[in-house]
C-alpha cells in the first residue's frame, strides 16, 4: 500500500519541496491550508490534480495549527503514516513585532498537533521543523550537542517547540523527531527573507525597475543551503529505524555582505551602487553567527548537500531574472524554475 503523509505549511517553500519528493516517491499526500479570500497555494498549483481524478495524490484540507479540535478530527480522518510540522510564524524580525501570535502559531502549534496525534489514536511518525534560531548567541560551529540560546521571540517559540517534541517521544513513546535546520533557501523563498529580497531586487534593478535596495545588518554570518536538498534529509529522519534529532546545514558560512557582492556580480553589477542602510531591518537583539555540523546526519542518514551559499546566489539570482524577463507569461514564474534558472 501507498504511504500517506501530512504536511501542514504545505503551501511555503519548503512545504513545497516536500510534496514534491514524496509525490514523486508514490505517496498520497495530504496539506493542510488556511481559508483564505483569495487563492495562496502558487507553490503548489503544478503539482494539484482534480480530487475527481482518480489519478489524484495530492489533497488539500482546511485549517489551522490554531484549532486543536479540527486537528484531531483531520488526523483520525487522514490517518497518515507521517506528519511533518512545517507551519509556522517564520520571519525572524516580524516575531518582533508579532510575539504573541509567533508564540501561538510556531510554539503552541506544536503542542497542538502533537495532541492531536495523541488523541485521534492514529500510529505515525512525527517530523518537527526546528530552526538554526535556537543557537542565537552560541559561538559555531552548532551541533546536535551545542547549547542553545534563543535571541528572538521566533527562537523562543522554537525552542517550546523542540523540547515539547522530545517531551511527546519520551512521554508516549511517539516516533518524533526534530530537524534543526539551518537556513535553506530557493527561488521559491518569501520574498520578504533576506536572501530573495536580494535576489528579486537584483533582477528588478537590472532591468531597471528600481535603483537600491535597502538592508539591515551586513556582518550577520549564516550557513545557507538549498531548500529542495534538506526537504530530502526530513524525509530521511522519519525512514530512520529509531527517532532522534538532526542537524542539516552545508558545514559554510557566508556574509549577508558575501551573499550580496556575489549576487550582484553574477548579473554583472557593483552592488555599492545599489545597496542602502536601513536601521529599520535591526533586530533587538542580534544573532551574529550561525554554522552548523551536519556530521551526524551525514553518518547516520546519508545525507549530504552539494549547494551551499554562493552556488545558492547564482541559482537565485538566475531564476529571479528569467522570472521578470518572462513576468507576462503566466506558465513561468520562480516556482516553475529548476535549481539551475531554467523552465
Amino acid at each position: 500500500m501507498k504511504k500517506r503523509a501530512l504536511i501542514t505549511g504545505v503551501t511555503g517553500q519548503d512545504g513545497s519541496y516536500l510534496a514534491e519528493l514524496l509525490l514523486a516517491k508514490g505517496y498520497e499526500v495530504h496539506g493542510l491550508i488556511r481559508r483564505a479570500s483569495t487563492f495562496n497555494t502558487a507553490r503548489i498549483d503544478h503539482l494539484y490534480v482534480d480530487p475527481h481524478d482518480p489519478d489524484a495524490k495530492l489533497f488539500l484540507h482546511y485549517g489551522d495549527l490554531s484549532d486543536g479540535a479540527r486537528l484531531v478530527t483531520l488526523l483520525a480522518s487522514i490517518n497518515p503514516d507521517e506528519v511533518y510540522n512545517l507551519a509556522a510564524q517564520s520571519h525572524v524580525r516580524v516575531s518582533f513585532d508579532e510575539p504573541e501570535h509567533t508564540a501561538d502559531t510556531t510554539g503552541t502549534g506544536t503542542v497542538r498537533l502533537l495532541e492531536a496525534v495523541r488523541l485521534s489514536g492514529i500510529e505515525t511518525r512525527f517530523y518537527q521543523a526546528s530552526s538554526s534560531e535556537l543557537y542565537g548567541a552560541t559561538p559555531p560551529p552548532q551541533n546536535e550537542e551545542t547549547r542553545f540560546y534563543p535571541r528572538s521571540p521566533y527562537a523562543a517559540a522554537k525552542l517550546y517547540s523542540y523540547w515539547i517534541t522530545k517531551n511527546y517521544r519520551e512521554a508516549y513513546d511517539m516516533f518524533a523527531v526534530n530537524g534543526i535546520l539551518f537556513n535553506h533557501e530557493s527561488p521559491r523563498r518569501g520574498e520578504t527573507f533576506v536572501t530573495r529580497k536580494i535576489t528579486r531586487a537584483v533582477a528588478a534593478i537590472k532591468a531597471g525597475r528600481q535603483e537600491f535596495v535597502y538592508m539591515g545588518n551586513l556582518d550577520a554570518v549564516r550557513d545557507w543551503g538549498y531548500a529542495a536538498e534538506y526537504v530530502e534529509g526530513m524525509w530521511r529522519m522519519l525512514q530512520a529505524d529509531v527517532p532522534d534529532d538532526y542537524v542539516l546545514a552545508t558545514g559554510t558560512g557566508i556574509t549577508v555582505r558575501e551573499f550580496i557582492e556575489i549576487s550582484f556580480g553574477h548579473a554583472g553589477l557593483n552592488w555599492e551602487d545599489h545597496v542602502r542602510f536601513d536601521e529599520r531591518y535591526l533586530r533587538p537583539t542580534e544573532v551574529d553567527a550561525l554554522i552548523g555540523d551536519p556530521s551526524k546526519a551525514r553518518e547516520k542518514l546519508g545525507w549530504t548537500p552539494t549547494i551551499d551559499g554562493r552556488q545558492l546566489a547564482k541559482i537565485m539570482v538566475d531564476a529571479d531574472i528569467t522570472a521578470l524577463e518572462h513576468a507576462g507569461d503566466p506558465w513561468i514564474d520562480t516556482v516553475h524554475l529548476d535549481s539551475w534558472g531554467t523552465k
